[in-house]
């Protein structure tokens, strides 16, 4: 395994690290607070590619969280575990999460330059997530993890480059796990069960890619065509649009560690 991630607030930056608890929903910390419209429609780089440049930071294990973004005050919360609800959905879920607070309401706004709420998960939350695995999830758009591979990217920064392109980072794809060693790119797609450290990790579906993966993670500024435009060649789906990575669900929680070996108990 080559690197983990996890992203704190969905849409903002992620986080690197070299170890992580997995839980039935996904890697701790990852995705447990949404910026939501007053109707509780998540915010998304897709119309506010700003969010790129919000950097979430968890401290103390969990009890305050930090929002930095360029050109505003850092601001420093205690997370509020419960309390009060405000409506949250995401493309595949509908439900409430705990309100953060006016302060936190107002950074989001001020940031987005729309007004903002911003929630963390609920105590009571329950999601079912669908696929060839099924699982659970926090405010992840539809699923736990998603996966993808070093070969992956790398062949795909080829075909780039053949055509004149630039080639983009991993960070495009916002993947929770990256894995390393696989000689063949896209192996992730044939996997259907898999595990490393004590984690069990079961395929769910193809991840079909946004316009999100033509954001600049680090500037928040659009970018152009790539990946999408190259990725449409030969990376179309069925169901329209373009896929890189795979969709898991974790089917035994646990830990992983960069270097874990990765071990394929079933391919498609």
């Amino acid at each position: 395994m080559a690197s983990l991630f996890y992203y704190p607030v969905k849409g903002c930056a992620g986080t690197p690290v070299t170890s992580a608890e997995v839980t039935p929903a996904g890697l701790r910390h990852d995705r447990t607070f949404m910026a939501v419209g007053a109707d509780g429609s998540f915010r998304s780089q897709r119309r506010y590619p700003v969010m790129a440049t919000i950097r979430p930071r968890i401290l103390d294990d969990g009890a305050r969280l930090e929002l930095a973004a360029p050109g505003v005050e850092t601001l420093v919360l205690d997370v509020r575990r419960d309390g009060p609800r405000h409506e949250g959905s995401t493309f595949t879920w509908q439900g409430k999460g705990v309100h953060q607070g006016p302060e936190a309401a107002d950074w989001v706004s001020t940031v987005l330059g729309e007004p903002s709420v911003l929630v963390g998960v609920a105590p009571d939350h329950e999601r079912v997530t669908a696929g060839l695995t099924p699982g659970t999830a926090v405010f992840a758009d539809a699923h736990a993890l998603l996966v993808t591979s070093e070969s992956s990217l790398d062949a795909l920064n080829e075909r780039i480059a053949s055509a004149g392109g630039e080639p983009v980072p991993m960070a495009r794809f916002r993947p929770n796990i990256v894995v390393s060693g696989w000689a063949e790119p896209h192996t992730e797609d044939r996997v259907r069960a898999m595990s490393a450290g004590s984690v069990g990790i079961g395929y769910a579906k193809d991840a079909v890619r946004c316009v999100v993966i033509t954001i600049d993670q680090e500037t928040g500024e659009k970018r152009g065509p790539e990946p999408t435009r190259t990725l449409a060649g030969y990376r179309r789906s069925p169901d329209g649009g373009v896929t890189f990575g795979m969709k898991g669900a974790v089917t035994r929680p646990g830990t992983l560690s960069v270097g874990d070996e990765i071990t394929v108990a079933d391919w498609a």
